[in-house]
């Protein structure tokens, strides 16, 4: 007759410790998923089956479990910090972006005002050139205008030259030259002046006196009548009177002297006088 093993209250059925039943409950889930047996079949059928409580198998689900939520909650946290991250990353380069574009545009603007900046500065600078090149041009005129000499009388010729000798002068020479014209014939200045004497000159009849503007002095003698006053201003061409036969004469013709001072007696040759300034005759 077989063996059998007492049972009853004389022996405590065996049971896995808390630890080992994890232990089992881990290797197996991690392999199978399934309980394996835990001994051969005699040593089974010699011990009791434990139950699901002293395996531990449902701490070791809940474990799982918990940890699956944790991955699961780290994970999701995981993502949304990334998809915050790119967000914010997103935001900072829109931001960048705007602030670049931003800077691109104060920039030309910059650029721009700069451009006309010194398109108005070259228009101004072009402006006051021409200005200057204008009155450097009226100057220069005004100039040619003072400095050009001319003959008294338009179209005319010398009838006496200066020193020619006769009773006719008191000196026993002549103290100018004698323009040929016919009276009324209109009589300029021969160049930019102030008149310093207009009126009866004794021999010369009606007569003018400039002080021309190189501080020389011409003479126009015998005149018809006279056109300009003392201290008044007269341009080269200037009519400042008409020809005549005035004073001590022989008949219409323009008495000229060119002179040192505005007195008798400090003449030089005329037509010496008149060439130095540019006129032919």
């Amino acid at each position: 007759m077989a063996f059998t093993r007492a049972t009853g209250k004389h022996r405590a059925p065996g049971r896995l410790t808390r630890a080992g039943a994890k232990a089992v409950g881990i290797a197996t889930l991690a392999t199978t998923g399934v309980v394996g047996a835990l001994a051969s079949p005699s040593v089974a059928a010699d011990a009791e089956t434990p139950s699901v409580a002293d395996t531990g198998l449902t701490q070791v689900i809940a474990i799982e479990q918990d940890l699956a939520d944790r991955v699961g909650a780290q994970a999701e946290a995981q993502q949304h910090q990334a998809d915050a991250a790119a967000k914010k990353k997103a935001k900072a380069e829109a931001a960048a972006k705007k602030k670049a574009e931003a800077k691109k545009k104060t920039a030309l603007r910059a650029e721009a005002k700069k451009k006309a900046r010194a398109a108005a500065e070259a228009r101004a600078a072009d402006a006051e050139e021409a200005r200057e090149s204008a009155a450097r041009a009226a100057r220069s005129a005004e100039r040619a205008r003072l400095g050009a000499y001319r003959l008294p009388v338009a179209g005319t010729y010398v009838s006496t030259g200066y020193k020619s000798s006769g009773s006719l002068w008191s000196s026993g020479s002549h103290s100018g030259i004698d323009f040929h014209a016919s009276s009324g014939s209109s009589v300029v200045a021969v160049g930019a002046g102030t008149v310093v004497e207009a009126g009866w000159g004794g021999a010369y009849g009606n007569n003018i006196v400039l002080r021309m503007t190189d501080g020389t002095y011409t003479q126009y003698g015998h005149l018809s009548s006279i056109g300009v006053s003392v201290g008044q201003g007269v341009a080269a061409g200037q009519r400042i009177g008409l020809s005549g036969s005035t004073g001590n004469s022989t008949g219409p013709h323009l008495h000229f002297e060119a002179r040192t001072t505005p007195s008798y007696g400090s003449d030089m040759d005329p037509i010496a006088y008149l060439r130095a300034h540019g006129v032919s005759l």
